[in-house]
């Protein structure tokens, strides 16, 4: 069965608790999802928490999956950034995209992505989507198979490890309402 997704839930202390804990999941299997492993959930905590505030400020919006087969664990997560600035609050930002490693290779990552364009296109004046993503990982093509173009690349510009440097890589959705 394919995830159910939830904009905008009910964030409590058990939804937070499995944020973080996907997170970590996330982060450990190898998902560049802006730590490097090994993590664990409180290392990811305070990440969590400005997320939080964020959400609480209306500036993001979450998007969650959860795997009903297995009592509705929290599965998928995204989050919606809007654009503060005058000149660019017709699209979003879409990042911290994740998806629990059990689940890959089932089609759940497309479903995911397509859950946030459908989110993105719900918020009025919504025109685009535009994130970021680690280089040398494939991330790239999975986002082109998803709709999204790449349109900037900054070589380098992320650092893993002392001698491992990663392109950061912008890619665009242009969202049809």
């Amino acid at each position: 069965m394919p995830l159910r997704f939830v904009f905008e839930p009910r964030v409590g202390p058990d939804l937070g608790r499995d944020i973080v804990r996907l997170w970590a999941d996330v982060t450990n299997a190898g998902g560049a999802v802006g730590f490097v492993p090994p993590v664990t959930a409180e290392s990811v905590r305070p990440e969590w928490l400005k997320h939080l505030e964020s959400m609480a400020d209306g500036r993001t919006r979450l998007l969650v999956g959860y795997d009903d087969d297995n009592a509705g664990a929290v599965a998928a997560t995204a989050f919606l950034a809007l654009n503060s600035h005058r000149l660019m609050r017709h699209w979003l930002w879409l990042y911290t995209v994740m998806l629990h490693p059990a689940h890959q290779g089932r089609g759940y990552g497309r479903g995911l992505m397509a859950a946030a364009a459908d989110a993105a296109r719900s918020l009025d004046g919504i025109e685009g989507i535009r994130l970021t993503c680690r280089g040398g990982e494939g991330l790239e093509r999975f986002y082109e198979s998803c709709g999204y173009k790449e349109v900037g690349r900054v070589p380098s510009a992320i650092r893993v490890a002392p001698h491992d440097l990663r392109d950061d890589v912008t890619m665009w959705l242009p969202l049809q309402h």
